[in-house]
């Protein structure tokens, strides 16, 4: 604990602490007694100092959004919070606390230099996301467990560890047992690893160290798959066709069919429900493998449309930096020809020249803006063509194969309903020969219930395939929709910077003449 502080009254981190905090380490020359008189924004601090605060918890701190380094030492902190959005923190300073676990670092994903000294922790975890972690200081806790090192091997930027001062340190294989396991660490304790040391320490942990690779590749491999298999969803899912590569359809009808699984039972359905999957399976593929060949072709025509609109930009760019350019040569020796000329009518003509000559500048750019707009316009309007054409040719496509897959469930269920009804003459007459179970001849009371159960799975089977029809062409529809509204919408913003960039510019050079004819008329 820290006993500095156990006869103080905790404080609060509130807006006060942190403008005084800001204002002491800001600069003490004018620019930063002006910058403390006008208010200095929180989010352009880099650094901050809080130590020796006696601060109870973290709080008050989101507005430190390009925050670097963070000092919160020997304060009286119990819990690591309220740092979610200093995503660009590289240095945090928590020693000299109260905190038991470590938490709450989740977002510090850039955090390079992290220091946890004298706390009361007591198992080294959640710093999966400090992915760029260098340096880790942990002395003076409590960490007991020789395991607690297995988990810093997940950080291979970890160069410097600070351990001394738990009772893992009090270990007689404490440090070849972290230099065995920990083979990329350069510091350990304030000292240097020798090579000597690494190679004595690999020695005598061979073994475990080539059991847990083994383990540790067989982890690998296995999350390596998952995130192969959750990017391949995510392409399947851009071409609204994901689950649709198999028999997921298929078993979603029958999944909470009760009826139909019953009726599976009877002679003869068995066979006839395999054909029909094999069937219903093959033309899901086939809209599996089309989706897929025309998200490549959505992809190229908008691959293509973002070329000729950049390579318009660029062009129309170049045009303006030439036009600005050839301005600039005469701009200056305009203005100095301004400032050198003693003769009032010569001096107001030249002046109203030079005025001319920003205003046909002016006209020129506005002119080429307005040339990119209609050129940029007609693009849009012939991508928005095109891809409109692709989304319906594919929505089209599909609702003609998902109509084959209505019409096998209608033979299905006409198939179904036959069979059905043939087993209840035979139960009626008494001639069959299979024994079916209690539930399913419950089903066969009178032609009635049996037509009732065969139709209720027939309609949650085409409830299914329409759902499955309608999700599809709705999220496509909605992406065509959002895509071409977002490209109208970047094209209005680019018009706008543009527009605004070609006024700050006039402006400029309009106010470098306006300035200069002010001081001539005054001299």
């Amino acid at each position: 604990m820290n006993w500095l502080y156990d006869s103080a009254e905790p404080r609060v981190m509130d807006e006060d602490m942190l403008k005084l905090a800001v204002g002491e380490q800001g600069p003490r020359d004018e620019a930063g007694q002006l910058a403390r008189q006008e208010g200095i924004l929180f989010k352009d601090v880099l650094s901050l100092r809080l130590d020796f605060q006696n601060i109870l918890r973290i709080d008050n701190l989101w507005q430190f959004e390009n925050l670097r380094k963070l000092q919160l030492d020997n304060n009286i902190i119990e819990k690591i919070e309220g740092l979610e959005r200093l995503v660009h923190l590289v240095w945090l300073d928590l020693s000299f606390n109260n905190i038991e676990a470590i938490e709450g670092l989740d977002t510090l994903v850039n955090l390079e230099d992290l220091s946890l000294f004298n706390n009361r922790i007591s198992k080294i975890d959640s710093l999966d996301a400090l992915v760029k972690l260098q340096v880790l200081s942990l002395g003076n806790n409590e960490i007991s467990h020789m395991m607690n090192i297995i988990y810093l091997r997940r950080f291979k930027d970890l160069r410097t560890l600070r351990l001394s001062g738990n009772p893992i340190a009090e270990e007689e294989d404490y440090k070849m047992f972290i230099c065995a396991y920990l083979p990329d660490l350069v510091y350990l304790d304030f000292r240097r690893i020798d090579d000597h040391m690494k190679e004595l320490a690999e020695i005598k942990h061979q073994y475990g160290i080539d059991e847990l690779k083994q383990r540790e590749n067989l982890i690998q491999a296995q999350l390596d798959d998952e995130r192969a298999q959750r990017e391949e969803l995510e392409e399947h899912k851009a071409a609204f066709v994901e689950h649709l590569n198999g028999s997921f359809l298929f078993d979603s009808m029958y999944a909470e069919d009760v009826e139909g699984n019953k009726l599976a039972h009877l002679p003869g359905v068995s066979e006839l429900l395999q054909a029909y999957k094999d069937k219903f399976v093959i033309i899901c593929l086939n809209i599996f493998e089309y989706g897929l060949k025309q998200q490549e072709k959505r992809k190229v025509e908008l691959d293509t449309f973002n070329e000729c609109v950049q390579e318009a930009i660029q062009e129309n760019r170049e045009q303006g930096k030439r036009r600005i350019a050839k301005f600039e040569e005469t701009h200056l020796l305009s203005l100095n020809a301004i400032r050198d000329e003693s003769e009032v009518t010569n001096l107001e003509m030249k002046i109203a020249e030079h005025s001319k000559d920003i205003t046909e500048l002016f006209n020129m750019l506005m002119t080429l803006e307005m040339q990119l707009v209609e050129q940029l316009e007609e693009t849009i309007n012939m991508f928005e063509r095109n891809i409109m054409d692709l989304v319906a040719l594919f929505i089209e496509n599909v609702q003609s194969l998902m109509a084959q897959c209505r019409d096998l469930e209608n033979h299905h269920h006409e198939k179904l309903l036959e069979i059905s009804i043939n087993t209840l003459e035979k139960i009626l007459k008494g001639e069959l020969d299979e024994d079916l179970p209690y539930d399913v001849r419950a089903l066969f009371v009178d032609k009635d219930t049996i037509v009732n159960a065969v139709g209720t799975s027939h309609d949650l089977h085409l409830l299914k395939i329409d759902n499955r029809e309608d999700e599809l062409v709705t999220r496509t529809n909605s992406w065509c929709s959002h895509l071409v509204d977002a490209i109208h919408k970047d094209e209005i913003m680019r018009n706008r910077r543009r527009v605004k960039e070609i006024h700050q510019y006039v402006d400029h050079v309009q106010n470098e003449l306006d300035n200069l004819e002010c001081s001539e008329i005054i001299d």
